[in-house]
C-alpha cells in the first residue's frame, strides 16, 4: 500500500507548487490509475513516491514504512519504471538486470528462472547480451520492465510504461498488472492513454496543477459528474469525463 500525506513540492525556478498538498492511498489489490495533463504534477508525484525527490512538506509511507524515517526499507518495497528508460547505456542488458537483482540481493537460481520467464514474455531474450545504448527505446523499456519484476516488489510504479511498446508487450505489461494485483500486490500508473485506464483501472485519481481533482471508481466519477448536473455523465467515456473536470479547473470551455 502507497500513502501520500499532504505532499508538496515547489521548484525553484518556477516558483510554483508542482504538487501542492496531496493526499492519496493506493491499496494492494488494485490497478490504481493515475491521470493528468501534462504539467499537472503526475512524475513529480512518483518521484516523490520512489524517494527521488524529497517534498517540501508532508510525507510518504510505503507498506506503513516512512519514505524520511527509514528510506532504504522504504524503496525495498519499490519496483519502478521512469517515464524515461535511459539506463546505463554501456552495460548489456543483462549485466543491467543482474546488478538490479544484486542490489536487491535475488538468490541466483530465483533470478535466471525469472529473468527467462520475463524476456520470453516480452521477447527480448536474443538481445541481453547486446549494450543498452544499441537497443530501441522500446526494447530499452522492456529491459527498465524486467529489472523492476525480478525482485518482485509489493508495489509497483509504473509513469506512462505503456510509450514505447509494441501492441504485443502492451497487452503483456496489462496482463503482468492484472496478476500482480490478483496476488495481493499494488500497482501505481500515470497515463495518458484515457482508453488503457478506462479498461484496465479499478480506481483512479485524476491530478491538475498539483491538485487531486478525483479520487475512485469510473463509476463513481459518473455518478459525480450526473450530479453536478453534467449531461448524459452516465453514458460518457473517461476520456470525456478527464477533459470536462481539466477544463473547468483550467477555466476553460469546449
Amino acid at each position: 500500500m502507497i500513502e501520500l500525506d499532504n505532499l508538496s513540492k515547489t521548484y525553484a525556478k518556477s516558483q510554483s507548487k508542482a504538487v501542492d498538498a496531496l493526499t492519496l492511498t493506493v491499496p494492494d489489490g488494485v490497478i490504481f490509475g493515475f491521470l493528468g495533463p501534462n504539467g499537472a504534477g503526475k512524475t513529480t508525484t512518483i518521484k516523490l513516491t520512489c524517494g527521488a525527490l524529497q517534498p517540501d512538506s508532508g510525507n510518504v509511507k510505503i507498506d506503513g514504512i516512512s519514505m524520511t524515517k527509514a528510506p532504504l526499507a522504504a524503496k525495498r518495497r519499490i519496483g519502478l519504471v521512469n517515464d524515461n528508460p535511459e539506463i546505463f547505456g554501456r552495460l548489456k542488458a543483462l549485466e543491467y538486470i543482474n546488478f538490479v537483482a544484486d542490489i536487491y540481493r535475488v538468490p541466483t537460481a530465483l533470478r535466471k528462472e525469472r529473468i527467462d520467464s520475463l524476456a520470453t514474455t516480452f521477447q527480448i531474450a536474443d538481445v541481453l547480451t547486446n549494450p543498452i545504448a544499441s537497443l530501441s527505446r522500446g526494447m530499452k523499456q522492456k529491459v527498465a520492465i524486467i529489472a523492476s519484476l525480478v525482485y518482485d516488489p509489493q508495489n509497483w510504479i509504473l509513469d506512462e510504461p505503456m510509450v514505447g511498446l509494441d501492441p504485443e508487450a502492451s497487452f503483456q505489461m496489462k496482463e503482468i498488472m492484472r496478476q500482480r494485483t490478483a496476488e495481493g500486490k499494488c500497482v501505481f500508473f500515470s497515463t495518458h492513454v484515457m482508453e488503457v485506464a478506462e479498461k484496465i483501472c479499478d480506481e483512479l485519481a485524476i491530478i491538475n496543477k498539483g491538485k487531486i481533482l478525483f479520487v475512485g471508481t469510473l463509476e463513481a466519477l459518473r455518478d459525480l459528474r450526473a450530479s453536478e448536473g453534467a449531461q448524459d455523465a452516465t453514458s460518457q467515456s473517461l476520456e470525456e469525463l478527464f477533459l470536462e473536470l481539466v477544463d473547468e479547473t483550467d477555466g476553460v470551455g469546449r
